[in-house]
């Protein structure tokens, strides 16, 4: 048994006692500022409603918002601004990456996997993406991307090979091993050029698994950045079928005039993440608490307290009223980006009887061919797709969303393109007085906190939007900028 040095126990059950004092006031703090939220909640609405319309618009020019935003004289580009050499002729290993979780988080797991073998001068294995466990499907990299092109894409980048070679060695021939290793979430490269270097050149070759999160966002090399650019939104290309398949949505939605997307993350598994159960029938609130337990970490969730700081996804009768309440009217053709909405018909239907013109990608196309190829990921990457080049895209949660977040940052990249991103936690008191019967004002309240948000131009981006989410202004570019770091490269042709 460990024998303690004198005062060692006394010293370890003050720091016990200190720290469960810092648990205690945290706690406290939380609920005070809850209770804070509760009681200022009418008080914004007041202000919302009643402050004078000289001091801020009142009015949203739909009409412009079917328009790209305003872009400030800026541009898209990711090609490198200052000295970037190609790979070296000799590489430290072999780099091997299971991309775990959906589409979209698999997507910005192969982008930092690119990153990470230029760190490390590696030669990068083709990213295995993990066979979702929601849509079970094993499409694989193959299965969804355009192989050659991504390799093509970066050849000035990275070494990508789409299997570890054989080697032989005294007249035998064998596979690499490849070292496994658990790497931190949100790593920072210092771990990439010391842990797992040191490891690759002993080995030849590692794995890493799972690669979901697992190199810091936030790095201070627009290089690198700007690497990352070109990953997402140059080298990952959709196979030659889905962009087909989308871009035939597209245009039939579009033969009819303007229309826009709709994330609308009302399903299960959001429901239970965000612990909003309380709108729903007791059958319901079961099947919801049953998924949280078995899905996410133990922990209290009062319904309204978390409405009232915007914790809660937007109910689909939300939606309307906030299109509504903005001047969108009947004829807007919308397409619905979403799985299978929790609760059925009776939330959709206030929704459709203000906006009965809802497509989706079986509605629009019903072939056997979409049919048959609108399952799973290639379903999810047909949504992704519709939505990027949609008039206007709105995602109703995209603050834990990885589709709605690669989307925003997707369509900021490709131009500019108008997003409406409701404010759920400046809506909240407005959605919550008119639950009590205050209806008066309503629709300028809505108007008020939405005239504050960002409809898609270029902005700062603050924590905890995600670099994914704005790449503004690492991976954009002024042709007459007073900054020379912002001036655009004299290639700036293709990227």
């Amino acid at each position: 048994m460990r024998s303690h040095r004198p005062g060692e126990g006394t010293a370890f059950k003050k720091l016990h006692h200190n720290r469960q004092q810092l648990k205690h006031f945290k706690g406290l703090l939380y609920k005070l500022a809850i209770a804070a939220a509760l009681l200022v909640a009418p008080a914004l609405y007041f202000v919302n409603c009643y402050s004078s319309t000289f001091e801020f618009p009142s009015e949203i020019d739909v009409q412009k918002l079917w328009d790209a935003a305003d872009s400030g004289g800026w541009r898209p580009s990711a090609v490198p601004r200052s000295d970037w050499p190609p790979p070296s002729s000799e590489s430290n290993g072999y780099l091997r990456v299971r991309c775990n979780g959906g589409l979209n988080q698999q997507r910005t797991a192969i982008c930092n996997a690119v990153l990470a073998a230029r760190i490390m001068n590696a030669t990068l294995v083709l990213p295995e993406l993990d066979a979702n466990s929601y849509w079970h499907d094993d499409s694989g990299f193959q299965g969804l991307y355009d192989v050659d092109h991504f390799i093509k894409t970066l050849q000035n980048d990275v070494r990508i090979v789409e299997s570890i070679p054989e080697i032989k060695k005294n007249g035998k021939t064998k596979k690499i091993k490849a070292f496994q290793l658990r790497p931190p979430r949100d790593a920072p490269i210092n771990w990439y050029t010391t842990t797992a270097l040191e490891k690759m050149k002993e080995h030849g070759a590692i794995y890493l698994t799972p690669f979901s999160h697992r190199l810091a966002e936030e790095i201070d090399n627009p290089e690198y950045q700007r690497l990352r650019c070109r990953v997402n939104y140059h080298a990952l290309v959709f196979k030659p079928h889905i962009m087909e398949l989308s871009h035939n949505i597209v245009n039939k939605l579009r033969s009819q005039g303007h229309f826009m997307s709709i994330h609308l993350r009302f399903e299960m598994d959001m429901l239970s993440f965000a612990g909003c159960f309380d709108i729903f029938s007791p059958e319901e609130q079961k099947i919801l608490k049953k998924y949280r337990k078995e899905n996410f970490a133990d922990k209290k969730l009062i319904y309204n307290e978390r409405r009232a700081i915007g914790k809660c996804p937007l109910t689909p009768e939300e939606v309307g009223l906030i299109l509504h309440a903005m001047g969108f009217d009947n004829s807007t053709r919308i397409y619905l980006a979403a799985g299978e909405l929790f609760g059925g018909e009776r939330f959709m239907k206030p929704f459709r009887s203000m906006f009965p013109l809802l497509e989706n990608h079986s509605t629009v196309d019903s072939s056997s061919e979409l049919k048959d190829n609108t399952q799973g990921l290639i379903g999810s990457a047909v949504d992704y797709m519709v939505c990027l080049l949609s008039d206007i895209f709105m995602p109703t949660y995209d603050g834990p969303s990885n589709f709605a977040n690669n989307l925003l940052g997707h369509r900021l990249y490709s131009g500019f393109r108008t997003a409406i991103r409701p404010d759920r936690k400046g809506l909240a008191p407005v959605f919550i007085d008119r639950e009590k019967g205050h209806t008066a004002g309503f629709e300028e309240a809505v108007r008020r906190v939405m005239l504050k948000t960002n409809f898609g131009g270029p902005h700062n981006r603050i924590s905890p939007e995600s670099f994914y989410t704005n790449s503004w202004s690492e991976c954009f570019c002024q042709t007459s900028a007073s900054n020379p770091a912002d001036r655009c490269p004299n290639d700036n042709t293709d990227q």
